[in-house]
């Protein structure tokens, strides 16, 4: 079968040698973890695009833009969820007074990373400009101790927002990249 026959996409080395590689790459990239599943991607669809069309140039092509596109949705899909979470503790915070503690809980779409802690007002800040609290809030990950960390909230016109642009914490990586 000449190239051209099968349309580009299978014909050099057929569908099903194709389909087995992608359903490779796929299981590697789950069990790589996160962290190089981008990579992982990206090589899979490289090694697929110039296999099938037998040029390396195109191959090596797809492999960094699908890499390249593969991280930044990594990136912007754990800056939604953590924007939920810190949210989730906002809301949790935003009626309190100093002094005083609530739980906090976010429940994700996907239920991976799904967490729950505690929120302590520490202080309220009021400004000519807006009112500020600090806080310390707690995060449940059992079977370890809870882990604590600290932050601020405002009061915008829309309700109560995460006062920091980047955390201070190794908590929320996608932010700090």
């Amino acid at each position: 079968m000449a190239l051209g026959d099968g349309r580009a996409g299978d014909g050099a080395v057929g569908s099903a040698a194709v389909r087995r590689l992608a359903l490779a790459a796929a299981v590697v990239a789950l069990l790589a973890g996160c962290q190089s599943g981008a990579q992982l991607t990206g090589l899979a669809a490289g090694g697929v695009a110039g296999t099938a069309t037998a040029n390396p140039a195109l191959g090596y092509a797809v492999a960094i833009g699908t890499a390249v596109a593969a991280d930044e949705a990594y990136k912007w899909v754990g800056r939604t969820r953590e924007h939920a979470e810190q949210q989730a503790i906002a809301d949790a915070a935003a009626p309190l007074d100093a002094g005083r503690a609530a739980p906090w809980r976010i429940r994700h779409l996907i239920p991976l990373g799904n967490e729950a802690g505690e929120v302590r007002v520490l202080r309220v800040v009021d400004s000519p400009l807006t009112q500020c609290r600090e806080l310390l809030f707690s995060v449940v990950d059992p079977p370890h101790a809870a882990a604590w960390y600290s932050t601020s909230i405002c009061r915008a016109a829309d309700g109560w927002h995460w006062a920091v642009a980047e955390p201070a914490v190794p908590r929320w990586g996608f932010l700090q990249q």
